[in-house]
This record gives structure tokens, sequence and C-alpha cells, in this order.
């Protein structure tokens, strides 16, 4: 069907038709093919992104403190970053792989000792002498109790090498990561005009203000939740590695997890502090106890003053997030998968305020009777 008013014929609409099909086509064909070569990258970079939005206004103080020098600020903030962070978390993975290997050559070997267990243990409610026959079947005869539990040991050995392997490699994530954040700091103006500038093209007016409630939520979610628990996990590794709790670092990295998923680190500590109790002199017994007391507590004081004002993102978003990310993409999933959510569920809480008031506002008045 020809239009002779508008020049287009039949021949012209099928000619432009399949020229559209054929540039959208490319276009997508380009940006999948843009994301399978990013996305072995794309959780060190999100995280790097992260670290960068939540220690700007640090960065900023620290390039006025030594004379508006950005580049050597950026490269302060990584070393900061990777002596805070990685070197108290590579000792802790350390601990964990050689706290492994040495109980599995022992096992092997025939070396591995027991001590008999305290008698106080039988008095327990509920676990006591079942775990007290146990411990002294294995302070006996510890290769009767490993045929015994050979399954179970096989299992959770395979899932002790396969976790230590991840927190190695998510390790090496994490100084990637931190490299990637000193980048963007070292960038930080035309970073954060792209941006805005991409917040506007996608969302017009309120591009700005979606990248603001954005920003608040990764400082608060970093700083609040993220930054806690890696505070409780390594002052948590460190006490277990005083007083000499086999395996230190992999009970550490739980206790981190567990803070992480707003669980808390009671059910790691609690059975640490159990086995102190019983094994260790009574001073020493009652100083790890002390530590452990502190550190359960210390969230409910530091995680208002480091939250700020920030958008509140309520503890099932972090939990099903932190989950989540751990499940899809390992140790640094754990950290961007929460704040990932919790940047979508302030975003789209925003939306439906934003919604919310536009109906109620004085031009929406009004319009009703």
């Amino acid at each position: 069907m020809n239009d002779p008013e508008t020049g287009f014929t039949e021949e012209k609409i099928q000619k432009i038709a399949v020229d559209t099909v054929l540039r959208i086509g490319l276009l997508v064909a380009l940006m999948f093919w843009c994301f399978q070569i990013i996305s072995p990258f794309l959780y060190p970079i999100v995280w790097g992104i992260i670290i960068a939005v939540a220690s700007y206004g640090s960065y900023e103080r620290l390039t006025e403190l030594i004379g508006g020098r950005p580049i050597l600020a950026a490269i302060l903030v990584i070393l900061i970053f990777l002596a805070v962070m990685i070197v108290p978390v590579a000792l802790l993975i350390e601990s964990m792989v050689n706290g492994i290997g040495v109980l599995a050559d022992e096992a092997r070997q025939g070396t591995l000792k027991i001590p008999p267990p305290p008698e106080r243990v039988a008095g327990w409610p509920l676990v006591g002498e079942t775990l007290h026959g146990i411990w002294l079947k294995a302070s006996v005869n510890i290769d009767a109790v490993l045929k015994q539990f050979a399954p179970q040991l096989k299992s959770m050995g395979k899932w002790l090498l396969s976790a230590a392997a991840d927190t190695g490699f998510g390790l090496l994530q994490f100084v990637f990561s931190i490299l990637i954040a000193g980048i963007f700091l070292a960038n930080a103006s035309s970073s954060r005009g792209s941006m805005m500038s991409f917040a506007r093209r996608l969302s017009g007016d309120k591009g700005e203000e979606f990248v603001n409630i954005a920003a608040k939520t990764v400082n608060g979610v970093t700083r609040g939740i993220l930054g806690v628990a890696i505070i409780q996990g390594i002052l948590a590794g460190l006490g277990f590695l005083v007083v000499g709790i086999p395996g230190a670092g992999l009970w550490a990295f739980l206790a981190m997890v567990l803070a992480i998923i707003q669980i808390g680190i009671l059910p790691v500590t609690i059975p640490a502090i159990i086995y102190i109790f019983s094994t260790a002199e009574p001073i020493t017994a009652v100083l790890f106890l002390i530590w452990n007391i502190i550190i359960s507590t210390a969230d409910n004081l530091l995680k208002p003053l480091l939250m700020g004002k920030g958008a509140p993102v309520p503890m099932p978003v972090i939990f099903i997030g932190a989950l989540g990310g751990f499940m899809a993409s390992g140790i640094l999933g754990l950290f961007t998968g929460a704040i990932i959510l919790s940047i979508g569920y302030t975003l789209y809480y925003a939306w439906l305020q934003q919604a919310a008031d536009s109906d109620t506002g004085p031009e929406a008045l009004k319009d009703k009777p």
C-alpha cells in the first residue's frame, strides 16, 4: 500500500523495517558480546564502585590535607584499604588453610591426638552425655571415630577445601576491587559527571535525586552493615588465634558471614567460649569471654554511628541480598549482593513515594471534586 501524501511506498517501508531490525539486532549482539567480555570482572568492578562511593568523603578530606593532589590521595586510600582489610583477612585465610592441612595430615598419618573431655561436659543439658561419649572415644581411639563418621567428614573436608579455595580467590578479587576503586577516586569528577548524565538519560529530572539516594544507601549499608560485620569477624578471628582455637580463620569467616546476614556472631562465639572454658586456664577463658562480649555487643553502638542518615533498609533485604549474592558469586557476592539489593529496594521505595506525592500534589487535588 502506497501513501502518496507522505511519499512512503510499501517497498520503502519494508526497507526501513529491515534496516531498523538489523540495527537493533547488531546493537543487542554488541551489548551481549560486551557483557560476556566484562562478566568475569563484573563483581570486582561493582565492588570497586561501592568502595569508591563509600570512601569518597574521606578521599576528599585527604586530598585537601595533602594540598589538592587527587592521584596521590587515591594511592594513599588504596594502601590504607590494603593494610586495614587485606592483611588481617590474609592472615585469617592462611590460618584456615594451614589448620585444615595440619588436621588432614595428622588424621592421615594417625598422629592426631584429642585430649580427654572434662567431666563437667557430661553434665551439659541435652547434648552433654552424647558429646562426652564421642569426645572420650576420640581421645582413646581416634581412628574408630574417624571411621564411624567417615562419610560426614569426607563431605565436610571437600566443603572446607572448596571454601578455602573460594576464599583465596575472593581475596584476589578484593585486591582487584580496591585498585579499581582507586582509579574511580582519582577520576572522581568525570566519573560522577558520567553517572549523573546516565541517570538523567534514564530518569529525566529525577535522575540526580536517585543517584544521591543510591549513594546514601551505599554509604549506610557499607559502613553500618558490612563494615561492622568485617570488624566483628576480624576481631573474633584475632581472639580465636590468641587462645589457640583450631581453624581460627574458618570460624572467623563464619562469624563474619553470620554478622553480614544479620544473624550475629553468637552461633560461632558461644561454642568457642564453651570449648575454651573446657580446655584452657580459667583466666584465659574469662578474658576470652569478656573479649567476645565486647565484640558481640559492639554492633549496637557502631551501626547507628556508621549508618548515619541514609535510607533505612529492612534486615530481610540485607539477609536475602547477602545470602543470594554469596550463593551466586561466592565471597564477593556476599558483600555486593547485600548492597545491590539494598539500592534496588531504596530506589523502588523512592519511586513509589514519588508516585504517591504526585498523586496527592496540588494539581491532583484540583482535579478532585
